[in-house]
C-alpha cells in the first residue's frame, strides 16, 4: 500500500511540475505588464574581450610593438620570404577570378546603362576610371584580405590554444618579432601586387566583355579608358594596398594571438577576424579616398 502512494505521488509530482511552471512564469508576465516589482534575472556576466575599445587597445600595442621588433636584429627574411608566398602567390587565383568577374558585370551594368543616353562609347572611361581609384584595391582588400585574416588568425590561433606562443615566450624569444612582423612584412609587399594583378584583369575582363556582347572594339575601349585615367588617380588606389595590408595583418594576428577555448575557439576568433578585416577595409577606405581627394584637389 506504501508503494502504491509513494508511486503516486511521483506520478502527480511529475504533472504538476510542469503546469506551475508555467503557471508562475504567466504570473510572473502579467506582473511586469501591471508595472509590478520585476522579478530580478541573473544578469550574465560581460566578457572584457568583447569591447571595441579592448580590441581596438590591444591591436594599438601589437602594432607598436611589431614595429619595434622589426628595427630590431635580426630580421626574420626566412620567415618574411614563406609569407610572401603564402599570402601572395596562393593568393593570386582569387584576385584574378575576383577581378574578372566583377570587370564583366560592371561593364554589362555601364554598357546598358549609358546605352539608354545614347554614350555607349564613354563605357571604356567608366571602367577605367573606377577600377583604378576604387574597385581593384577595395575588392582586393576584402577578398584577398579576407583569406590573409583568416589564415593568420587561424594558424596563430592553433598556437596559442596549443601553448606555443607561451613556449616562444620561455625560451626568450618575442612572439611579436616571429609570429607577426614577417606577416605583417608580408602583407605589406604582396598586397599592391596583387592590387596590380587585378587592375590588369578586371580590365581586360571588361574589354573582352563590351567587346563581345555591346560590339564595342577593343582598341577604342583600351584609348578611352586611358585617356581618362591620370597618374594621379592611378597612385590613390594603389597607395591605399599596403594600408589594407598592415590593417589586415595586424588584425588576423590580434585575434589569433588571444584565442582561447579550444578548437571551438579557433574558429570563433578566425570568423570575427574574417569580419573585422572587412570592415575595417571599407572604413580605412573611405578615410583614404577623402585624404585623396584633400591632397590633390584639382585632380
Amino acid at each position: 500500500m506504501k508503494l502504491q502512494i509513494f508511486d503516486f505521488m511521483v506520478v502527480l509530482a511529475s504533472v504538476l511540475t510542469p503546469a506551475i511552471d508555467t503557471v508562475a512564469g504567466w504570473w510572473r508576465h502579467v506582473r511586469d505588464a501591471s508595472g509590478g516589482p520585476p522579478v530580478e534575472e541573473p544578469v550574465p556576466e560581460r566578457d572584457p574581450e568583447s569591447g571595441v575599445f579592448f580590441h581596438f587597445g590591444r591591436a594599438t600595442i601589437i602594432t607598436v610593438g611589431a614595429v619595434r621588433a622589426l628595427l630590431r636584429r635580426p630580421l626574420e627574411l626566412r620567415s618574411t620570404i614563406a609569407q610572401v608566398e603564402a599570402l601572395g602567390v596562393q593568393s593570386v587565383g582569387i584576385a584574378i577570378t575576383t577581378a574578372v568577374l566583377v570587370g564583366m558585370v560592371m561593364a554589362v551594368q555601364f554598357a546598358y546603362g549609358l546605352q539608354r543616353f545614347g554614350g555607349m562609347e564613354y563605357t571604356g572611361r567608366f571602367i577605367g576610371l573606377s577600377f583604378t581609384r576604387e574597385l581593384a584595391p577595395t575588392l582586393t582588400g576584402i577578398v584577398v584580405g579576407g583569406r590573409m585574416a583568416a589564415g593568420m588568425a587561424a594558424e596563430i590561433g592553433a598556437m596559442a590554444v596549443s601553448e606555443q606562443v607561451d613556449a616562444i615566450k620561455a625560451c626568450g624569444a618575442d612572439p611579436l618579432k616571429k609570429l607577426v612582423v614577417p606577416r605583417l612584412v608580408g602583407a605589406v609587399i604582396v598586397m599592391p601586387i596583387l592590387g596590380m594583378i587585378a587592375l590588369v584583369t578586371g580590365f581586360c575582363g571588361a574589354m573582352l566583355m563590351t567587346s563581345h556582347e555591346f560590339g564595342i572594339p577593343a582598341q577604342f575601349f583600351y584609348r578611352t579608358a586611358l585617356d581618362s585615367v591620370k597618374l594621379v588617380d592611378l597612385w590613390s588606389g594603389l597607395l591605399k594596398m599596403p594600408v589594407f595590408g598592415a590593417l589586415i595583418a595586424i588584425i588576423g594576428c590580434h585575434f589569433g594571438l588571444i584565442t582561447k577555448g579550444g578548437t571551438e575557439g579557433v574558429g570563433r576568433y578566425t570568423t570575427r577576424a574574417v569580419v573585422v578585416s572587412a570592415i575595417t577595409v571599407l572604413v580605412s577606405d573611405y578615410f583614404l579616398t577623402t585624404l585623396t581627394v584633400m591632397v590633390w584637389p584639382s585632380q
